[in-house]
């Protein structure tokens, strides 16, 4: 990487620049970055904010909501909430209270269950559930989803029932 790059657009961002995200049928965009968090805040800064805050300025005229997510990103989780998203998503590494202290709460968050755990037996599901809703306290802004993604070997079942329990346990 180098700085005389920062001018360039980013490519995936240059390839659908043309296209309503209206028309294609976006509700919501989500910049999902998992090597991210391999860089330090000063790197971050220098190589990745400036590229991915176009991105999110070329998505806010649409108006759809917009969520940053990156993994391992416990350290620059400010860093994140600098370049854009009106949500920020906090991987399992970081306890949810944590990570939201971090970006503000004036921001939503989105996470952070370890997606290990669904390989868990039920009881053992809901504990880790349970402590990732009390860490959010019950304030608005939090949308539950896994820290990353579904592990292949995870039961289906599993993932159905956090689906019905978070439902529950969050109903008002």
């Amino acid at each position: 990487m180098s700085s005389a790059e920062g001018g360039r657009q980013p490519r995936t961002s240059r390839r659908y620049s043309g296209i309503s995200l209206s028309e294609a049928g976006v509700d919501v965009v989500q910049v999902f970055d998992s090597w991210v968090g391999a860089l330090n805040a000063r790197d971050y800064r220098e190589f990745i904010l400036p590229h991915t805050r176009r991105i999110f300025e070329k998505v806010a005229p649409s108006g759809a909501p917009t969520i940053h997510f990156g993994v391992g990103t416990g350290s620059i989780l400010g860093e994140l909430r600098e370049a854009g998203g009106d949500v920020i998503g906090a991987d399992w590494r970081t306890p949810l209270d944590e990570a939201w202290t971090r970006i503000g709460s004036d921001r939503a968050i989105q996470g952070n269950l370890d997606p290990t755990v669904l390989l868990a037996p039920l009881d053992r599901i809901f504990a880790a559930t349970d402590d990732v809703l009390a860490r959010a306290g019950g304030r608005p802004g939090h949308i539950f989803n896994l820290g990353h993604g579904i592990l292949p070997t995870t039961p289906v079942e599993h993932v159905q029932a956090v689906a019905r329990y978070v439902h529950q346990k969050t109903r008002q």
